[in-house]
């Protein structure tokens, strides 16, 4: 009896040291740490201006977006279930970018139609005459062929990007100082994303192993950019990639900063916009490694879906 009631205490310890205690991963507050809406970015302004409206004028069109529109609030709220996140979390994305970045269509038909214009269309991922693909064949990138999934694979990438390549001159060639994305996966201009969930293809790629796993979508290749396209347009598929992103901040933030981050849709909205939630992530373990308590703050986009998270709730 005594020797059972020993195993069973070594097996308890040895299950308590595999998991995390609950107690490690803290519950960020809810709300916005800024009292008041941190600075818009120029760009922003400057597209508003152009399009002679507001941020007032576009957030209240894409709430009236998804206020009239039953069919697009019944696809949030069943992709998010299939990521096992809260369909707030997409909403207060679906409205940060139509509010800040691009305008919201009056429909959800047109995102459609729109999709269609790219459908069958030639394009493809490269700079200076040299693929995507060829490109990630230099030597340099030898070390990231070890990844197994895709994100880790195109995280990877980017990275060595980052170091070898970005604003360098490397075997007599000289390559922008921009981003991966900007450089390589967006052959028509900068800053280019896409349909309802305004995603970019170089994430998409990152995320197309769980949405495959997910939602059963055909997995994406840096070779076939039409198909990479025709994903992020369609509004069925991106709502997939959306909430697959939101799913993977939520991880890393739990995973890497010990934070739980899924009750705070303004600081989901954030990271959606400024991506990078594992570097992120990193750097507020390494900010709370010396005690303390820092917690994850919100943008100017995250702010706003903070501020109006009761207009937001009320379209669920």
């Amino acid at each position: 009896m005594r020797l059972t009631a020993c195993l069973l205490l070594i097996a308890t310890l040895c299950l308590s040291a595999a998991q995390p205690a609950a107690a490690e991963i803290r519950m960020v507050p809810k709300g916005n740490r800024h009292v008041e809406q941190p600075r818009v970015p120029g760009a922003s302004l400057r597209r508003t201006k152009a399009g002679r409206t507001s941020f007032d004028a576009k957030y209240e069109k894409v709430r009236e977006l998804l206020a009239n529109d039953r069919n697009l609030v019944a696809k949030i709220k069943s992709t998010a279930a299939a990521y096992g996140i809260a369909p707030i979390h997409m909403i207060g994305a679906i409205v940060g970018e139509h509010t800040y970045n691009v305008d919201a269509y009056d429909r959800l038909q047109a995102y459609y139609v729109k999709a269609a214009a790219y459908a069958g269309n030639s394009f493809h991922f490269g700079y200076d005459g040299e693929s995507v693909d060829e490109f990630v064949k230099r030597a340099q990138f030898a070390d990231c062929a070890r990844e197994k999934s895709s994100y880790a694979l195109w995280s990877c990438r980017e990275r060595v990007w980052e170091k070898e390549f970005r604003g360098r001159t490397v075997g007599g060639q000289t390559f922008p100082n921009n981003r991966f994305s900007a450089v390589f996966f967006q052959p028509f201009f900068a800053g280019q994303t896409f349909g309802l969930g305004q995603i970019n293809p170089l994430t998409a790629l990152m995320l197309t192993d769980m949405v495959s796993r997910v939602s059963r979508y055909d997995r994406l290749d840096e070779n076939n950019a039409g198909a990479v396209y025709e994903a992020i347009m369609d509004p069925d598929v991106s709502l997939a990639y959306m909430a697959a992103s939101i799913r993977h901040s939520i991880d890393a933030y739990r995973s890497i900063a010990g934070m739980d981050i899924s009750h705070n849709p303004g600081l989901t909205a954030t990271l959606y916009n400024v991506g990078s939630p594992d570097e992120r992530a990193a750097a507020l373990a390494a900010k709370n490694a010396g005690g303390g308590v820092h917690w994850p703050e919100e943008n100017y986009y995250g702010w706003l879906v903070n501020d109006k998270l009761a207009e937001l709730e009320a379209l669920l």
